[in-house]
């Protein structure tokens, strides 16, 4: 792509089309841009756009398009093609932070987030001069510059806080040091005497202070894995003027500072050294009743978030961002008082809540809030130690929490009106919820029929709680790691669960209500069975919701939950009666058809898996091959999350299909082993090449693979010479067992021996004998063990060859590999990467769980035992050549796997001759 007016045009309309809300715009749009992605001067276009483009809007599109492409490409991955040409990366460089520095402040922190992470991978040895680049302009003295500076600093030195020690770390942090440790002290200087000098402006002060804050931070992460010598000597600075810091008050920065006030003293009150401070019974009273009663209050900003802003509510509330709110603080200072006072305060309180209850019972209408006050006040009180999963763990047992739930919960689930006191329902909703693992079982049966009326309440957060109460509740242990909620006390609910969970999802505000499909998903894994009957209406529901959200994807959890539920709708349905497999295609393919023309890249990885789990389970001729050449298309292995579910689906094809793989007109091998050549070229997705070659031995007809199985093997004998790691030993080691155990080990030693001579021993020698150790897995170890016995007792050349020294060697490996423990050590120079690590376009793989894979076996019965089989075969092996295999083994095999190998022929009721 030139650097033109024209494409400068081309690409500024494409921008905007991305922020078209209409799919049909904005889609064709996305992929355009994931198009060019890969030409020269792309990046340098975006870079000219966000720079000269009359338009804001443009100008910001463009800087976050242009951090994201260098998110997802700027990283080298050995063995994969640069995704960003030479030039390109020097242009970058050159050009960015003298970009950053001068850009708007929204543009900057785009600029600054890709100057991170190209400085991540780049610095120092790629980008030396970078430092030297941004100190200089802390002499400029323009502020929006200088924290431009200090933003970018900070997130490159932020990581010396977690990394581990390393020479490579310190010789870096040293050379940070050598450049940036005198300027930024210098600059704190300057920084400190200015705001002092402008002590009265409170504009130039928050400038100055934001400054001042991100010095700090620098201050600390450059610190945190050492006391560097440049800091020791002037610790005086920097301490006399943090000193000055603490101790500065100008009430021009003074803000409306409750609650952080509070949770100083939550903080202070919870260390057995300040407990004498508040030992006094006045003080204990008069900070229960003038700083934490008022600030348990429901505030007018609460009631407005409730009813306007519900999903920032809840956020808040249920997943504990509300940090910095009054209440949380309260809440806090409570906990941290009955740390050491539990019996006063409890006895404080017990008055306040009582007598809140009753301004509350004069006038339900009108003194609503005393009531959520007390209710919020108990469940402070009450909570000891709490976990996502069980609730509340530990509770205060001077709180009579069944009582309260039976006179003060209760009366509110079973009002008649679910839509009266919405803030106090979703109170009662909550304390069921916190309290599950408190309340006795009956209490809770009790509970749930009147939330599933609760669900059809009109407010957000209400009908929310209710869904996140029932899912909570549906995931609880009983006896014996069952549910403590069985399908049989739930069976005169099911019908009014699933209805109104739907209903649910159809009132306004909660389309995509992610609390609200997970409910539906856990009802399906607890009830079972007992949604067979709802199973067409239920399906026709989420294929809808489906279809919908494809549009627009926006709603991570919530689309995985949809997927889950799918699938649970599959298998438990499919369990029940295997026939209905057909149906579930007819209603789920005209969707996901949809999705796959139209390149829904959010949905592919969860598709291919609901496919898999459907192909796995059918029987009969393999539906939908029209689609399988589809899969082989270059462009969808390029995602790296469509990879592991991907394979799979080949996986399923090829174990349910392979004939008609075989013998279609036009022949598919090729390009299923075009897909294994390039995983296997991948040091991420190596493991995956190996399954995906493991079922074309296994399931397809061997004559069809007969001319591939040299070149096959000739590809992987290249990348164990270009980069060896143990995980690619490993599935190796599986995969020759596999041939071995399928074509036999006479046809294993000649394709050997046909890519090189004596290669057979080589591999022997060098790889099995010494590594097969390592193998992990019941079904890997078994393939293995088969595939060295039939090694060991069927190829002629182990028994009357130069390989014969190797008989008895490998014959000690195959039972260590039955006795020893396994060898989990990884050489200290190779570093995987992770599947997560790689940087691409693409969603990460979302693995669901309703659709897991059963292990195959793929020696299945044929062999129980593998020792057994060890102990038959030399027996047979014996009888064929007497003599020989006793004298062998008393010659080379050492005492302890002699006494072993014993024990099998015992065991298999044989002897050697």
């Amino acid at each position: 792509m030139e650097l033109n007016d024209a494409n400068l045009q081309t690409l500024t309309e494409f921008l905007r089309k991305t922020l078209d809300p209409d799919p049909t715009v904005r889609r064709p749009a996305e992929k355009f841009l994931e198009s060019v992605e890969g030409n020269q001067n792309y990046p340098l276009l975006l870079l000219t756009l966000l720079e000269k483009s009359q338009d804001n809007v443009i100008r910001v599109c463009a800087a976050v398009t242009f951090k994201n492409y260098i998110k997802r490409n700027w990283r080298i991955v050995e063995e994969e093609p640069n995704k960003i040409s030479n030039p390109d990366r020097t242009a970058i460089k050159a050009n960015i932070v003298n970009l950053m520095l001068s850009s708007p402040e929204q543009i900057q922190k785009q600029l600054s987030d890709a100057i991170s992470i190209i400085g991540r991978e780049d610095f120092p040895q790629k980008w030396p001069d970078l430092l030297t680049e941004m100190v200089t302009r802390f002499r400029s003295g323009d502020f929006h510059i200088i924290n431009g500076v200090l933003r970018t600093a900070h997130s490159l030195f932020k990581r010396y806080r977690h990394e581990f020690k390393s020479n490579e770390l310190w010789s870096e942090i040293k050379l940070v040091l050598d450049t940036f440790a005198l300027p930024l002290t210098e600059l704190f200087k300057a920084t400190i005497e200015l705001c002092q000098t402008h002590a009265t402006d409170i504009n130039a002060l928050k400038v100055l202070f934001s400054s001042l804050t991100l010095i700090s931070k620098l201050f600390y992460s450059l610190n945190f894995q050492d006391l560097p010598e440049f800091f020791e000597d002037n610790m005086e600075t920097w301490m006399t003027n943090f000193h000055g810091l603490l101790t500065l008050d100008n009430k021009l920065l003074q803000t409306d500072l409750v609650s952080n006030a509070i949770q100083f003293l939550a903080s202070v009150c919870e260390r057995p050294h300040y407990k004498h401070l508040f030992e006094d019974q006045n003080t204990l009273t008069s900070i229960c009743e003038k700083v934490i009663v008022p600030n348990m209050e429901f505030r007018s900003a609460d009631e407005e978030a409730f009813e306007d802003n519900p999903e920032e509510y809840i956020r808040r509330d249920l997943e504990g961002s509300d940090i910095d709110t009054r209440r949380r603080a309260a809440c806090d200072l409570v906990r941290g008082l009955c740390k050491f006072f539990e019996g006063p305060v409890t006895a404080i309180f017990s008055g306040y809540v009582s007598s809140m209850l009753a301004e509350y019972a004069k006038n339900p209408q009108g003194n609503w809030k005393h009531k959520d006050a007390a209710i919020y006040l108990v469940t402070s009180l009450a909570s000891k130690a709490q976990t996502q999963k069980h609730g509340i763990t530990q509770a205060n047992e001077l709180v009579n929490l069944t009582d309260f739930f039976v006179n003060h919960i209760l009366p509110d689930l079973k009002s008649q009106n679910v839509n009266e006191f919405p803030v106090l329902k979703a109170d009662a909703i909550k304390y069921v919820m916190i309290f599950r693992s408190q309340l006795p079982k009956e209490q809770l049966l009790q509970a749930i029929p009147l939330l599933i009326t609760h669900l059809q309440a009109e407010s957000t957060v209400q009908h929310t709680y209710t869904a996140h109460a029932l899912e909570r509740l549906f995931t609880m242990k009983g006896p014996n790691n069952t549910t403590l909620v069985t399908p049989a006390e739930m069976a005169p609910f099911t019908e009014q669960l699933l209805n109104n969970l739907f209903k649910a999802l159809a009132l306004p505000g909660s389309a995509e209500n992610e609390y609200i499909m997970k409910a539906i998903m856990r009802s399906f894994s607890l009830l079972q069975e007992a949604i067979v009957p709802y199973i067409p209406t239920l399906i026709a529901q989420l294929t809808h919701k489906l279809l919908l959200v494809s549009k627009n994807p926006s709603k991570p959890h919530f689309n995985h939950y949809l997927f889950e539920s799918l699938c649970l709708s599959v298998r438990i349905t499919c369990k029940a009666n295997p026939s209905t497999v057909s149906s579930f295609e007819e209603a789920l393919f005209p969707v996901f058809t949809e999705i796959l023309q139209n390149d829904v890249q959010e949905f592919l990885p969860y598709l291919f898996q609901v496919m898999s789990l459907l192909l796995e389970l059918y029987s009969g001729s393999v539906p939908y091959m029209a689609l399988f050449p589809h899969l082989l298309q270059p462009v969808l292995w390029e995602r790296t999350g469509n990879i592991p579910p991907l394979v799979r689906l080949l996986q399923a094809y090829l174990e349910k299909g392979s004939a008609t793989i075989a013998s279609s007109a036009t022949d598919k091998i090729p390009g299923l082993l075009g897909v294994f050549q390039k995983l296997i070229a991948s040091k991420a997705n190596d493991h995956q090449g190996f399954y995906l070659l493991g079922s074309i031995i296994e399931h397809m007809p061997p004559e069809s693979i007969t001319q591939y199985r040299k070149q096959i093997f000739i590809l992987l004998f290249q990348r164990l010479q270009s980069s060896k790691t143990t995980k690619f030993i490993k599935s190796f080691l599986v995969f020759i067992n596999l041939y071995c155990v399928k074509y036999g080990a006479i046809a294993l030693h000649e394709i050997f021996d046909s890519i090189q001579p004596k290669m057979f021993g080589m591999v022997l020698e060098k790889i099995v004998i010494p590594e097969v150790q390592k193998v992990s897995g019941t079904v890997e170890k078994k393939i293995c063990a088969v595939g060295i016995t039939k090694i060991l007792t069927e190829c002629p050349a182990m028994m009357d060859t130069e390989y014969t020294k190797l008989w008895a060697p490998l014959l000690q490996a195959l039972i260590g590999l039955f006795e020893l423990p396994e060898d989990d050590s990884i050489p200290d120079d190779e570093h995987f990467i992770d599947i997560e690590d790689t940087p691409g376009y693409q969603t990460a793989f979302s693995q669901l769980a309703f659709a897991g894979k059963k292990e195959r076996d793929p020696i299945g019965d044929a062999v129980g035992n593998p020792r057994i089989l060890l102990a038959q075969s030399l027996h047979k092996l014996s009888t064929a050549c007497p003599g020989r295999v006793p004298s062998m083994l008393s010659t080379s095999l050492n005492a302890e796997a002699l006494q072993f190998l014993q024990g099998y022929l015992q065991a298999a009721n044989v002897q050697l001759v």
